[in-house]
């Protein structure tokens, strides 16, 4: 299939990439030679300002592909369908759906002057899916459909790719085990901790698991492996190997054997991959040297990584990563409220705004992450089920990639947690399995 445009610029070349790469198994080709255009009779898109003939999918653009700086845009919302849309215009297709779906996918609302939030991230609230009600929504994903059907109308025997519903389960390990190889000291201090106020079942229970009476509330491992083994999951693991453990890093020591035993086992069967340390945010030599001590401890290479309390700051964040080998992140989405922040379910490679080109950072965008839903939305462990069946079900309707965020600790038998195990399990095996 032909594009026509009259300018042909980085941002049209990557946002067609993506679209051509979602609904067709053959590449959109992108000419600004005119009259080759109106002499092809195949089926074609012209993205111009004027329109040639009938036989074309014609849509007028607007001027966001064709700008090259980063400036507040002209956004008002309507009604598409029954879905919300932006940047209306005319043609075919009443929705710039090239531009608008640029706008999501680069972030670009993200490098406008913006609130931060309590751990100096994006706070979601300034971002227009929240604002216009559809964070809970892949947005673009519903769009293509849309755009699908009108292409089929308008080039009936148009073949288009066929797409399936896909699930990858995911997890933060920020703190491997509760009590086991924290060292004496740290050990020593919980106990009298727990003496002091008076919290003699924590006490008793710390002494029972180091004395190896009982398993760690938060060795969720084995029953783990059992259920991604009975669903046919190929789960990932994002470890915490901070050398220094202070502020939000409370991590077991990667000196420890009991966690590069962990690591050890996870990597040999499964995939893991980094989970930089807050103290790493601002320090790139930092961030590679836990790279390189997890590649060490894991005996591979490490290009997976997610910031831990998705700690994203574009563009800086994922320019670090580039820089430190990193190929595929899964940082994308909020730490504190559930959703598509990118308003999709599919991955996507980062557009870097400022530098105006594409780059090889692959992004594996999540919608539900466990602690977002116990912490931050104060949700029951029954209303996390429903949320989740609520995304499940978006992302199924529109044959989308979904991508979950759990937490070990939430799926041991901690009793702080009791009751999210159970939802998780129910979930996969009476949804998900099915779709494997």
């Amino acid at each position: 299939m032909l594009l026509y445009s009259s300018h042909i610029t980085p941002r049209l070349r990557y946002i067609i990439d993506f679209i051509s790469k979602e609904l067709f198994d053959e590449p959109i080709v992108i000419i600004d030679d005119k009259e080759k255009f109106i002499n092809d009779n195949n089926p074609k898109l012209n993205y111009s300002d004027n329109e040639f003939s009938d036989n074309e999918f014609y849509i007028k653009p607007v001027s966001l592909l064709f700008e090259n700086d980063i400036k507040k845009q002209p956004i008002n919302c309507f009604e598409l369908n029954y879905h919300k849309a932006f940047f209306q215009t005319s043609g075919d297709f009443h929705l710039d759906i090239f531009a608008a779906s640029f706008y999501l996918l680069s972030r670009y609302e993200e490098y406008l002057p913006h609130e931060k939030d309590e751990y100096n991230r994006y706070a979601y609230t300034n971002s227009l899916a929240h604002k216009e009600n559809f964070l809970n929504q892949p947005l673009i994903n519903i769009w293509l459909q849309e755009f699908k059907q009108a292409l089929k109308k308008k080039f009936p025997d148009l073949i288009f790719r066929r797409s399936f519903f896909q699930f990858m389960p995911t997890y933060d390990i920020d703190v491997a085990y509760s009590y086991l190889h924290k060292g004496w000291w740290r050990n020593a201090g919980g106990l009298l901790r727990s003496i002091g106020t008076g919290e003699w079942k924590n006490a008793k229970e710390r002494i029972n698991v180091l004395q190896k009476k009982r398993r760690d509330p938060y060795d969720a491992y084995e029953w783990l492996d059992s259920l991604h083994l009975y669903c046919r999951l190929k789960p990932y693991y994002f470890f915490l190997v901070a050398k220094e453990q202070k502020g939000y890093d409370k991590n077991i020591s990667p000196t420890e054997n009991g966690l590069q035993d962990l690591i050890q086992y996870h990597a040999a069967g499964y995939t893991v991959g980094i989970h930089p340390s807050w103290q790493s945010n601002d320090d790139e030599k930092l961030l590679k040297e836990e790279i390189e001590w997890l590649e060490y401890i894991a005996d591979k290479k490490i290009v997976h990584s997610r910031q831990h309390y998705i700690k994203l700051t574009l563009p800086e964040t994922y320019g670090r990563l580039i820089n430190a080998g990193i190929e595929k992140d899964f940082s994308m989405g909020y730490g504190s409220i559930n959703g598509f922040r990118a308003s999709v379910a599919s991955s996507f490679f980062w557009y870097d705004l400022e530098k105006e080109k594409q780059t090889t950072l692959q992004i594996l965008p999540f919608c539900f992450m466990d602690a977002n839903s116990f912490y931050e939305q104060k949700f029951t462990a029954q209303q996390a089920m429903t949320e989740l069946l609520n995304y499940y079900n978006a992302i199924k309707k529109v044959n989308g990639l979904m991508i979950t965020i759990w937490h070990n600790h939430f799926l041991g038998t901690d009793p702080m947690f009791a009751g999210w195990k159970e939802v998780y399990e129910v979930f996969l095996k009476e949804e998900v399995y099915w779709d494997m």
